[in-house]
């Protein structure tokens, strides 16, 4: 409830003031949550509950601000994501550093261990994405899957899951890319935090669309940019790769207009993974 004005703000998105209330539970929604039903509007949830008399489905389904389906378990890519670097630990912990060797993220080096040239300039592409997923230590693993459970839980509910997901995988590469172009050919690179940190650069985008106050985010953003650059180890590069094409990316799904979303939105997506298949060609042509 906005104290000044005395309007209510929707449930599901605080920094939204809106004068409708679902007909079933009574609860402020907003017209992006509104879903038209026999008389007058209902709530996500009563729809999605089936305790509603909406039209869940064709266009009258509820819709994320991205556009997204909005779904009963909002977090299932984040949990998929968390669950796949859990299983690549548990991998690493029994293999050990050999199956490290294969996925870690390296640009051109002779490793003695395997006896040959490696890396992504060797055609090793799969290495940009592998090491996304791909932690050693247990504090690594640990930070990362708390960032992912916790800013992917406030991001996904609002692009919905396929738009989530193109988000992660822009994210990682992007990270993967400038680690790539600026790292050390021979220095490894590994972990979510690319991902990790594109979301924030999505939760920023997402609090400054819904007008929300934009001093703790800024606080935040800016406190895991002085523990990046701070924090011997770590591959800043991976941090603000992901960090600006998560942002950019959010910007395109939540502010393209709804006659041309779709157009607007996987275009944007196409353009960033396009612009790091060129970037990725340059570097590995300038390496061999």
């Amino acid at each position: 409830m906005d104290t000044q004005s005395g309007t209510p703000h929707c449930y599901r998105h605080p920094g939204t003031e809106t004068g409708i209330r679902c007909t079933r539970c009574e609860k402020p929604i907003c017209p992006e949550c509104m879903i038209s039903a026999s008389v007058g509007f209902q709530c996500p949830d009563c729809v999605r509950t089936g305790s509603g008399t909406g039209h869940a489905a064709g266009a009258n389904q509820a819709r994320t601000l991205a556009g997204g389906r909005v779904r009963s378990d909002d977090r299932l890519v984040t949990k998929i994501l968390i669950g796949t670097c859990v299983l690549v630990y548990g991998l690493v912990l029994v293999l050990g550093d050999r199956l490290v060797d294969e996925l870690v993220l390296i640009g051109y080096a002779y490793n003695p261990l395997l006896g040959e040239v490696v890396g992504v300039a060797d055609g090793e592409w799969y290495r940009l994405l592998t090491s996304t997923v791909l932690h050693q230590e247990p504090w690594h693993i640990l930070f990362n899957l708390i960032g992912l459970w916790v800013i992917g839980g406030i991001v996904e509910p609002e692009l919905g899951r396929s738009r989530y997901a193109l988000l992660c995988l822009v994210s990682g590469l992007s990270g993967s890319v400038l680690a790539y172009v600026v790292a050390a050919p021979n220095q490894p690179s590994l972990g979510a935090s690319g991902i990790v940190y594109g979301l924030i650069g999505a939760w920023a985008v997402l609090a400054r669309r819904r007008r929300h106050d934009m001093r703790p985010v800024a606080l935040f953003v800016a406190l895991s940019l002085v523990m990046t650059f701070t924090r011997p180890g770590i591959s800043w590069e991976a941090h603000v790769g992901g960090l600006v094409a998560g942002a950019l990316l959010t910007f395109a799904l939540v502010q393209a207009p709804r006659a041309r979303r779709e157009l607007i939105q996987f275009g944007a997506c196409g353009l960033l993974l396009l612009i790091d298949v060129g970037v990725v060609l340059a570097r590995t042509a300038a390496l061999t």
